[in-house]
């Protein structure tokens, strides 16, 4: 391992590199590091990479899991749960079956279960590469709530199907009503799990003391708790990792302090960033391996079967995205529906192409056992390279594609959201102007005696009239970051005085930091 270390380095710097390169070219980075893992994988001399499934499932997963859950919405989720429910679970169980009856048709010696196995393997889109194509594009942000709704739950029962799948080529067994039951517990038995470990960390906080670096700490153990402690039970870990992360995320203000919630956001940005970079190199790397152990099947009838399998993918997704909208006008006559309106047939097709596979699929396909009580499982080795294949294919066709057609058919937002920077200066001003009446109202000898809070209240004032011009607003944000800028240097200056504490100059520059990333997310619309 130690040898292999200056390796391993220079794949992080090769990452930071080909982000940055994606980002200037404005191509999602998942399909640069995919490609580059595979180049390097070619490379004489490159050590041959195996990816450990648990080192996938109990180490990459969960964290990525738990940051995806906490910067979810749950109001956008609880709007849109019906369509989110579909994708994640009826259209994923609806693309195994499909597979599976492909599979067992077209491919020589793949039974209905093998079918199942891989179906419910290559069902799941990824999310990771969907976020990253959809910063640089516009999308309504219906489109943009189900793709990430979607993408927390149904990583989780593709894994379930995956299961019982397993069982039933191990077996050569599958009964119904236990299959239902096993179901229903994995399902509810994970989302119970994470709640009340969720429960016990944020009583934890609240009646223990704790400072930032303690927060943070128990934000990094959170996940792997919820995730082994539900799994040891034999229920979804990725349900109780995304139920966890929800019930926390929507209390963070309840027993998080500013500085914690601050740090904590860039600390995991900052560790999802590496390892959703060297998931996706090691995607790559991995080829070599998967191929040398085809053994009786040829390079190109495989490549031809994962193109099948690809097809068959892309196309009943697009399919039941559409059939989700029709279910959705019909069940407008009868129940309440997020959005009684047509959603056309723009939308539905942009979801229906934004099916990329990733990394679980692949820790999915690595993760099938060579024996199961003690049965050769046979084609492992043809599913492993049947999912490399989708994932290839799906990241560059579909994830090349995406922005132009989102581009392309100009979708129009039904929702009629304002801008974000318009949407943030409204607010601002609602603020001030609750925090004057308030002031007022309920403090007026305070008011009237004390000079800061009359300062306070000129503050609000001037804002007030401030934000009455928007154009005023935007005009007077580059002298302003200017003046920030300037004032950056009297700092570093004073900061040459030794009778000055750094540490006071460090928390002026980071509150500067803070206003300046204020300004650009106004300026951003």
């Amino acid at each position: 391992m130690l040898h292999h270390f200056p390796f391993y380095l220079s794949l992080i710097v090769i990452i930071i590199f080909l982000i940055m390169l994606a980002n200037k070219v404005k191509v999602a980075y998942p399909i640069f590091l995919v490609l580059a893992g595979l180049a390097i994988s070619f490379v004489p001399g490159v050590p041959v990479i195996s990816i450990d499934p648990e080192l996938i499932f109990i180490i990459f997963l969960p964290p990525l899991l738990y940051e995806a859950a906490w910067n979810t919405s749950w109001k956008e989720l609880w709007r849109w749960r019906r369509i989110i429910g579909s994708f994640a679970f009826l259209i994923v169980f609806l693309t195994a079956t499909v597979v599976a009856l492909v599979a067992n048709y077209m491919i020589p010696g793949f039974t209905i279960a093998l079918g199942f196995l891989l179906g419910a393997i290559v069902s799941p889109p990824d999310a990771v590469s969907a976020g990253a194509i959809l910063r640089f594009v516009k999308v309504p942000k219906r489109l943009a709530s189900i793709l990430e709704g979607e993408s927390l739950l149904n990583d989780a029962s593709s894994l379930i199907i995956m299961r019982f799948a397993l069982i039933a080529v191990g077996t050569g067994q599958f009964v119904m009503h236990e299959a239902a039951l096993s179901f229903v517990w994995m399902v509810l038995g994970g989302i119970g799990i994470g709640v009340l470990i969720g429960f016990v960390f944020f009583k934890a906080h609240r009646l223990f003391p704790t400072d930032v670096n303690t927060d943070i700490v128990l934000s990094l153990v959170a996940p792997y708790i919820m995730y082994i402690a539900a799994e040891s039970i034999e229920s979804s870990g990725v349900l109780s990792v995304v139920s966890g992360g929800l019930f926390l995320a929507n209390r963070k203000h309840l027993f998080l302090s500013n500085s914690s919630r601050l740090r904590a956001e860039n600390v995991w940005e900052s560790l999802c960033f590496i390892l959703n970079g060297l998931v996706f190199m090691l995607i790559g790397l991995d080829l070599p391996e998967i191929t040398s152990n085809l053994n009786d099947v040829s390079i190109g009838t495989a490549i031809g079967y994962g193109v099948l399998i690809t097809a068959v993918l892309i196309v009943v997704r697009i399919l039941s995205a559409y059939g989700a909208v029709v279910f959705t006008l019909i069940a407008r006559n009868f129940i309440t529906v997020a959005d009684r309106r047509s959603p056309g047939v723009k939308g539905p097709f942009i979801l229906g192409w934004a099916g990329m596979r990733g990394v679980v699929s692949l820790a999915a396909a690595l993760s099938i056992p060579v024996y199961y009580n003690d049965v050769l499982l046979p084609q492992r080795n043809l599913i492993l390279f049947i999912t490399f294949v989708v994932i290839l294919l799906t990241l560059v066709l579909q994830g090349l594609t995406l922005p132009y057609l989102i581009r392309k058919m100009n979708l129009v937002d039904q929702d009629n959201y304002l801008p974000e920077g318009e949407a943030y200066l409204q607010l601002y001003k609602q603020l001030a102007e609750q925090s004057l009446v308030h002031l007022k109202e309920n403090y007026p000898e305070e008011l009237r005696q004390q000079q800061v809070l009359q300062q306070l209240a000129r503050k609000w004032e001037d804002s007030h009239q401030l934000l009455e011009n928007e154009i005023m607003a935007t005009e007077c944000r580059v002298v302003y970051v200017s003046m920030l800028n300037k004032q950056r240097e009297w700092l570093r200056d004073w900061n040459k005085d030794y009778t000055i504490d750094e540490e006071v100059i460090r928390k002026h520059l980071h509150r500067l930091d803070l206003e300046e990333e204020k300004m650009k997310f106004l300026a951003t619309e």
